[in-house]
């Protein structure tokens, strides 16, 4: 991952994540995202769409836009290599909270962190 990607990972930036559903059609939600060592980290419910998408096929592509600078984005393609639940994944989630809202997350309920394996990255900037 290079530099400018890494960057835009690590600060607040809003990042969309593609699925595939059963069907082969695309699927695509907004999330927070952080590192984790050199993994991307998503939080989620364990029985929501893009959960039981990578479960079944482990490949997916991230967007990223600067939310300061809105002509700079990143892509990401990768795949699953983790499912991480339990006291590991609530020190990620509240990590990845307190960088979006400040706060540890309010929900304490079924949460479990993503670990993704970037696979190709870059940054674009247009304009």
């Amino acid at each position: 991952m290079t530099d400018e990607v890494r960057r835009l990972v690590e600060r607040a930036n809003y990042a969309h994540i593609a699925t595939l559903m059963p069907d082969g059609a695309p699927h695509s939600v907004p999330v927070w995202i952080d590192l984790e060592g050199d993994n991307l980290a998503i939080l989620t419910g364990p029985g929501s769409r893009k959960a039981r998408n990578l479960e079944r096929d482990p490949r997916m592509a991230i967007s990223i836009i600067d939310v300061d600078q809105p002509y700079a984005s990143a892509v990401i393609r990768g795949q699953l290599v983790e499912q991480v639940e339990g006291d590991r994944a609530w020190e990620i989630i509240d990590r990845i909270s307190r960088k979006y809202t400040g706060e540890p997350y309010p929900l304490r309920t079924d949460r479990i962190i993503l670990l993704i394996k970037p696979d190709h990255a870059r940054s674009v900037i247009f304009g």
